[in-house]
């Protein structure tokens, strides 16, 4: 019961983490970027990155809980790297850190399930690299959709002739576009290592070049789907609702490969297991 209430603590601390960078420029733009942004910033990311480290300190888990907590705070870590080099993406630290937050939610709701360690054999140093830049292009699919929704939103207020609120506050269309551009380039890179890797590590183990479970397919699908995205961007012929939309899709699809199939698996599957 100690371990229980310490490892609600943990979580809730963590969740809490996230409230302040996301309040703080809710509708106020002009407010992403200046000194305590930085610092509740800094907070957003130190909070969910200690949890998930603790978690994972022994060995590593496949919990759906400490997946969804890995990959906020692999999420975070990127935003802040991001908002260093694109002040634009700064205005979006109210969608993306609220959206976590609901993450953290759903994390904590499902702590208490099964997180089977990884045996021995499957715990190398090459399929350690391999969960980390596959968590890592997750994380950049994570800002590009939440770019794709800012944009979205944007067009909606543009169409509706609304302005100011939470709407006013996100970046314009065009900044946008063009920081979901940019993630979308670095989470097709990183995910087209991460499906190497993985190819790799299965021929290693089990002389399997590509196995076709649930979650390589998805993010196969996931891969190809990005990369018509940006070669159809690259070509002017796609809009920036529909870009929006189709990386949405290509989010939800790397969501199901990933935490959703732990979800499945450790969640809805276990009682019948049990």
């Amino acid at each position: 019961m100690p371990a229980m209430s310490h490892s609600l603590l943990y979580g809730l601390t963590a969740l809490l983490a996230l409230f302040p960078a996301s309040l703080l420029p809710l509708g106020r733009g002009d407010r992403a970027g200046g000194a305590t942004f930085w610092v509740v910033l800094a907070v957003a990311v130190a909070g969910p990155t200690a949890w998930a480290v603790a978690q994972q300190a022994d060995q590593w888990h496949t919990g759906v809980s400490a997946a969804i907590w890995s990959s906020i705070a692999v999420t975070t870590m990127l935003y802040w790297i991001v908002c260093v080099f694109d002040p634009a993406a700064r205005r979006l630290a109210p969608l993306l850190l609220g959206y976590l937050a609901l993450l953290g939610v759903l994390a904590l709701l499902w702590q208490n399930e099964a997180a089977r360690p990884l045996g021995a054999a499957r715990a190398s140093a090459w399929f350690a690299a391999h969960i980390l830049v596959a968590i890592v292009a997750y994380g950049f699919l994570t800002l590009a959709a939440i770019a794709g929704a800012a944009v979205a939103l944007r067009q909606r207020a543009l169409k509706a002739k609304r302005s100011g609120g939470f709407v006013g506050g996100l970046p314009s269309i065009a900044e946008g576009e063009e920081l979901q551009g940019r993630m979308l380039r670095l989470s097709a890179l990183l995910l087209g290592a991460a499906l190497i890797s993985g190819m790799t590590v299965e021929w290693v183990q089990r002389r399997l070049l590509l196995p076709l479970d649930h979650k390589t397919v998805l993010s196969v699908l996931t891969f190809v789907l990005i990369l018509g995205v940006l070669a159809l961007r690259r070509r002017g012929g796609l809009s920036a609702r529909r870009a929006a939309h189709y990386v949405l899709v290509a989010y939800l699809l790397l969501t199901l490969a990933y935490p959703g199939v732990k979800f499945v698996t450790d969640v809805l599957l276990r009682p019948a297991a049990s």
